[in-house]
This record gives C-alpha cells, structure tokens and sequence, in this order.
C-alpha cells in the first residue's frame, strides 16, 4: 500500500517559505544527503509528511489543483490561527469560491489564506470539515 510522503510546494523563495511554514505548523528542517539550491524540506515533530519547498518560475495560480488544509480543532481556535498566520506573514482572501447560501454549505467552516509566496491554503474547523 501506498502513503503519502512528502508535499511538495512551488514557491519563488524556498527560505522565506520555509521560515513561514516552519512557524506555522512547528516543523523542522529535514537534513537531506544532498543539499540542492532552491529545494528545503520541513518535517513535523511527530511524524507524518514531509513538506518541501521547491524554487520554481513564475507565480502561483489564481485557483490550483492542488492546495494544503490546514485543521484547527474547532472553530475558536480555527479563528485563532487565522489571526496568528497573517502575523506570520500570510494574507487573507478575498475568495470568490466560497458558497453563496452560507447556512447550507458550512461557509464559516474554513479560510481561505495566501502564504508568503501567494500559495493558497485554507484554515479549516476540524468539527465541520468533511
């Protein structure tokens, strides 16, 4: 069976992406074998996926395929968290994807940020997540 080893995140500057992710989620720098310009991987304390951040050219898309959801435990610390990542460097956004019946489709149920680089990710309350 397969699983999931490491995320890996275009950005323009791996160190500054890897300061922001480093303090947000608590990980460390992984040692590689090899050390690459442009490439940090981020570990996280108890195991689980690595994250790497890779220099690539150009700017992020304005809607990915594929982006991080970050789990707060519930919605006050969801809220929470929120608060700490833009003093971390992270943007709120003005996201045109979010569902245009709030009561019906859990609206108040995540964020959506923008790091550093301007990756987008969410910030989810894990009580209402799917």
């Amino acid at each position: 069976m397969l699983r999931l080893g490491v995320v890996v995140i275009g950005v323009s500057d791996a160190e500054r992406a890897a300061g922001f992710y480093a303090r947000a989620l608590g990980y460390r720098r992984y040692p590689l074998d090899r050390v690459e310009d442009g490439f940090v991987v981020l570990a996280p304390p108890d195991g689980g996926p690595l994250l790497a951040l890779d220099e690539v050219g150009g700017p992020p898309a304005d809607r990915p395929r594929v982006h991080l959801d970050l789990h707060a435990p519930d919605a006050e610390a969801m809220h929470a968290e929120v608060e700490r990542l833009v003093t971390l460097g992270a943007r709120r956004v003005d996201w045109d994807g979010y569902p245009t019946d709030p009561a019906a489709h859990n609206y108040d149920a995540y964020v959506v940020l923008a790091d550093p680089e301007g990756n987008l990710f969410c910030v989810v309350d894990d009580t209402r997540a799917p």
